[in-house]
Formats: C-alpha cells, sequence, structure tokens
C-alpha cells in the first residue's frame, strides 16, 4: 500500500503522547484504527517504529530518526495549503532562549520596515534547535554548537557569560564571579535547550548540587525563588529583567556563539535577506 499524509499524522501523535489511547483521542480515532494504521506504516517501511508492551509504549531507534522526516513532510505540507490564504508567506523564527537579546525590538522593527510584505513571525520553542529540525520555523537564532544533522549555521556574534542570581544574595554585589564562586552552590541547568552543563568547570571543582529544569521561565523562577544560582549570557539579563535577579559577569568562561541556523536545501525565499540583516544588527 501506499503511504498517506494520515500516517504521517498518526505516528506524530503517538510520538509525541507515548500513548495509543491518548494519540487517539488527539486524532479523534478509535484505538484499533491508531493500532492499524500503525501497523500498514511500519509494514510498508518495512521497520518498526514503535515497542509497546501491555503497560508501556517507547519509540524504537529507527522511530526517532523517523519522527523529525515525518514531522519535517506534515509541516512542509501544512505550510504549502496556508500559502494561498495568506497575504504574505510568513517567514518563521525560532529560538530557543532569549532570541536576538537586547537586538531583538530592533531586528523585527528594522524587517518590518525593510520587508513588508512579508511578516516576520518570532516564536520560542522548548527544543534545543527551536523546532527548526522538526520544520516548525524556517530559521532560528541559537546558541552554542549545533550539531544536528542537516542544518546549516552562520554565526552572528559572540555573547559573554553572566551568573544569575536572587537580587539579594551576597553575590550579587560583586563586579565580577568567577566558575569557583559558585562551586558550592546548586546550579540550575535546563537540559532542554540550555547550553551550560557541568562541564564548564574544570573535573575536580565540578559544583555538587544541580536541579535540572526545561525552559527559561523555570530556570528564573528558580533563581529568584532562592533555589540555585545559574549561568547564561548577557543576552538573558537583556530579555529577562528581574526585579528580584542579579546578573553578574563571569570571568572565566569562554564566550557563547551566537548562529543563524536553516535547514540545508530549499527554504523560505526571505532567509538571506533575515541573514543579512542579523548581520546588520547583531555584528
Amino acid at each position: 500500500m501506499s503511504i498517506e499524509l494520515r500516517h504521517f499524522r498518526c505516528f506524530l501523535a503517538i510520538a509525541d503522547t507515548l500513548s495509543v489511547t491518548r494519540a487517539a483521542e488527539r486524532l479523534h480515532l478509535t484505538q484499533p484504527a491508531v493500532s492499524r494504521t500503525l501497523r500498514q506504516l511500519e509494514d510498508t517501511l518495512d521497520v518498526r517504529l514503535v515497542e509497546r508492551s501491555t503497560h508501556h509504549l517507547a519509540l524504537t531507534p529507527d522511530g526517532l530518526a523517523f519522527r523529525d522526516q515525518a514531522a519535517l513532510a506534515v509541516a512542509a505540507f501544512d505550510r504549502a495549503l496556508t500559502y494561498g490564504r495568506r497575504s504574505g508567506w510568513p517567514l518563521r523564527l525560532g529560538h530557543a532562549w532569549s532570541a536576538a537579546g537586547a537586538d531583538t525590538t530592533t531586528l523585527l522593527r528594522r524587517w518590518r520596515e525593510e520587508h513588508p510584505e512579508t511578516p516576520l513571525e518570532l516564536l520560542r520553542i522548548d527544543d534545543r534547535t527551536a523546532g527548526l529540525a522538526r520544520g516548525d520555523v524556517d530559521a532560528a537564532l541559537l546558541r552554542g554548537d549545533v550539531d544536528a544533522p542537516g542544518l546549516i549555521t552562520e554565526q552572528l556574534t559572540t555573547e559573554p557569560r553572566v551568573v544569575g542570581l536572587p537580587a539579594d544574595d551576597p553575590l550579587a554585589a560583586r563586579p565580577a564571579l568567577s566558575l569557583a564562586d559558585l562551586a558550592t552552590r546548586t546550579i540550575a541547568l535546563n537540559t532542554v535547550s540550555g547550553i551550560t552543563t557541568l562541564d564548564l568547570w574544570p573535573a575536580d571543582a565540578r559544583p555538587s548540587s544541580t536541579i535540572t529544569i526545561g525552559n527559561t521561565d523555570d530556570w528564573i523562577a528558580a533563581i529568584t525563588g532562592g533555589r540555585a544560582v545559574g549561568v547564561t549570557t548577557t543576552a538573558t539579563a537583556g530579555m529577562h529583567p528581574h526585579p528580584a535577579m542579579a546578573y553578574v559577569p563571569l570571568t572565566d568562561a569562554p564566550p557563547v556563539s551566537v548562529v543563524l541556523a536553516r535547514r540545508a536545501g530549499p527554504g523560505h525565499p526571505r532567509i538571506p535577506d533575515l541573514i543579512a540583516l542579523a548581520h546588520e544588527v547583531m555584528d
């Protein structure tokens, strides 16, 4: 049999929910129909995408690899359908956190002035590639090393690192801090889209206490609530000032690269214009 878009949508619903029951509810189908559609997809591809037992469902390695490809196909199809319904073809710019930092407003306003026929939609997506690998956006502002296959990156600038602290923390009064100053503190680590790991510290001087969070909002809440301190870049300080938060320069950590990433191959025709403007604004 031939594979249809409904097979991709069914598989993605299962991949997102890790449940045939919840996938069926999302798709407004019966559970047998979802199971049958998944089986048809696996039989046609001749590969097992999902491992199921009575109480457990998980994607196989092939399923994990296929998920991004299926998401790209569905996103491209949905995007093509909307093309004729909009006055312009929007350019979707993703970011995992802090966008273009203090330059965000300038970037958006300059784009609107210079390319009024193409809306620029800025989307925060809590994902290491800000939705780019899955086809949710056309380009993305990303920080740190980007090693996702099929992506092309253009370096725009670098950003110094800073320490995020509760405003009433004794360290917040210092003009600058070092990694050693944080060794006895609990560190908030964004394991979904962040770039800070314990590898930032020397192996023999790493903090022993961490908490794991999944996005910038939770990172700020953990710090302002006094549960932890964190390491980020000056972009976060510019985008997320908070009366209960202090940002102090971190002197002995390397700066962070900021890149504009896009998928290899054909893409939105205005991406070169976005790259040029981002260089002009952020360099």
